[in-house]
């Protein structure tokens, strides 16, 4: 390395004692305090020592290979099974010196080893990548330090029905496994876990910040016996396999706090696709500060909310955090002296002091049906889960003309809309003018890992194209994007709102009433100092919170 100018010879004794007293190898030690390039390092290794070299990024991880050898050495050396052939593994190395790594490997798997060289800071993210795939795996299950896997405290939604099927699926693998799953979905902030059959490849994915990602592949032939474990959990009927089933799972982690999950089945060509919303009670009590709001769109919605009557109305794509801002809401108003009511399908967030209500179309209780016995209980507030019809949009629009707070959500793309939404649906345009006082809609956006994130250098006409202005390009932008670290994912960590926040004037009413379109209404908004969604995420870039890719992912120029 010293003859090929990677490191002066005084750094390289330095670091060879730093390395030393912290037990850690040279390499690694080079690496990690950035004193030399770990490609570098890889060339001359290679060229020295006459050892293949490997780029990782090339080469897929083969579960497999890795069970062939005791994760402890794999640990204890830092080193990576790429490949196996026949009695030869290929193992992926950045210190071929590392002779002892080698022969203990040979010892413990009776196999010829063959050392390839990689870059030591590649090999340090896919080892870890490697050991966790495993971990989430049939195979690679071990005991959980904080939980005992056989025997997690879990309810469904109907605790009372007993299921003649229970004893077909209760195979201690099959409910290790599962358990697993839901347990590192929840220690990772996932939102949704899904379990997709397909004709020759079983896979279980989760999304972590809006963006799926495949987390185990179990084999096929599990695919039905882990779908029947799940409906056994979550008290669906496991001989029915034609049509859709709803269901949920509650699982006690401590005696303080348990997590929901919301179970859906659908019938797909090669067996049930079953998806898991995990419902944490915490996120409705983040408070409206931690939500993204800017400081005037958060007085407004705070305005909204302490007014006696009125329609507030949240709108978005589904898994945009309309729940979490409704909640959020409910919580501010959560007080002795209000009754609050609410009409959900299903309730995904228990508060206590809050009357809620599954609706359930099988027996009759519809959200109108709902709202009607709502109406008869003497209620300050209510919460519709979604607008959905033209019964449910009147009576919903009644309370509110009638002394009534109503909150509510609409699948709509932004605010304008919402409007013209509720007048295609049948409602009349004076109903909604004198009636709906707030629209929120909002997208969520991946947050940049404070630890990683570095400036990017854009050209200012690539800005300017982007919806910049020139006062914001003059006055001078410093962007923001992901690099990746330990401690995030893809060089984000977390979520955070991205909203547009339109109080309904006089104005807009009186385009509703005349007739006018989601255009017209939305001129009026941006006359009025109303910032759309586009507007708003790149303030969010502005401020150095979310990359400029990952707006133009969420919201459209």
């Amino acid at each position: 390395m010293v003859q090929d100018g990677i490191i002066s010879e005084e750094q390289l004794q330095q670091a060879s004692e730093a390395a030393r007293d912290a037990k850690q190898s040279l390499i690694a030690y080079l690496v990690s305090e950035e004193l030399a390039e770990a490609r570098a390092i890889a060339v001359a290794a290679s060229h020295e020592f006459g050892v293949p070299l490997l780029d990782l990024d090339a080469v897929e991880i083969d579960l497999d290979v890795i069970r062939a050898v005791d994760q402890k050495l794999i640990n204890k050396h830092r080193v990576l099974p790429l490949v196996k052939r026949g009695q030869r593994i290929f193992l992926g190395i950045s210190d071929p010196t590392n002779l002892q790594a080698i022969d203990d490997i040979k010892f413990a798997t009776s196999l010829r080893i063959d050392p390839v060289v990689v870059e030591q800071d590649k090999l340090e993210i896919r080892i870890s990548k490697a050991i966790e795939a495993v971990d989430t795996s049939m195979s690679g299950l071990g005991d959980d330090d904080d939980f005992d896997l056989e025997n997690l405290d879990i309810a469904g939604e109907n605790e009372e029905q007993e299921d003649d099927h229970r004893d077909e699926v209760e195979d201690a693998p099959v409910v290790r496994f599962v358990n697993k799953v839901l347990l590192d979905a929840i220690k990772r902030g996932a939102s949704d876990i899904h379990f997709e059959p397909y004709e020759k490849i079983f896979r279980v994915r989760t999304r972590l910040d809006g963006v799926l990602s495949e987390v185990a592949k179990p084999p096929v032939i599990l695919a039905n016996k882990v779908c029947a474990r799940l409906k056994v959990m979550s008290r669906m009927d496991i001989a029915e396999r034609r049509v859709p089933q709803d269901g949920r799972i509650k699982m006690r982690l401590s005696k303080n706090r348990a997590i929901d999950f919301r179970v859906n089945t659908c019938p797909t060509l090669f067996g049930e696709k079953i998806v898991l919303r995990i419902l944490d009670p915490s996120s409705a009590k983040l408070g409206i500060e931690m939500l993204g709001y800017e400081d005037h769109q958060r007085e407004l919605y705070e305005k909204h909310l302490a007014k006696p009557y009125g329609m507030i109305l949240v709108t978005g794509p589904t898994g945009s955090g309309k729940t979490v801002s409704l909640y959020t809401g409910l919580n501010i108003l959560n007080t002795e002296d209000r009754n609050i009511s609410t009409a959900e399908d299903p309730a995904e967030i228990n508060l206590p002091g809050i009357n809620q209500v599954n609706v359930n179309p099988k027996v009759g209780l519809t959200f109108a049906s709902s709202l009607k016995a709502f109406l008869r209980q003497d209620p300050d507030v209510i919460m519709v889960g979604e607008i959905r019809d033209l019964e449910t949009a009147e009576i919903a629009i009644k309370a509110a003309q009638t002394g009534h707070l109503v909150l509510s959500t609409l699948h709509t793309n932004d605010a304008p809309k919402t409007l013209t939404r509720m007048v295609d649906m049948g409602v009349k345009p004076y109903a909604i003018a004198t009636s709906v006082s707030l629209i929120i809609a909002q997208r969520l956006a991946r947050r940049l890992c404070d630890s990683c994130k570095e400036v990017k250098e854009i050209p200012r006409e690539a800005l300017a194209k982007e919806g910049f202005t020139d006062k914001e390009l003059d006055a001078g932008l410093t962007i923001f994007g992901p690099k990746g670290c330990k401690s995030c994912n893809a060089g984000y960590k977390g979520r955070l709102g991205i909203f547009q926040v339109m109080e309904v004037s006089e104005a807009m009413g009186r385009i509703i009433m005349e007739g006018g379109n989601a255009m017209q209404i939305a001129d009026q908004a941006a006359k009025e100092g109303v910032i759309d969604l586009r507007r708003a995420g790149l303030n969010k870039v502005k401020d150095g919170v979310t990359s400029l890719e990952e707006i133009n992912r969420v919201t459209i120029e």
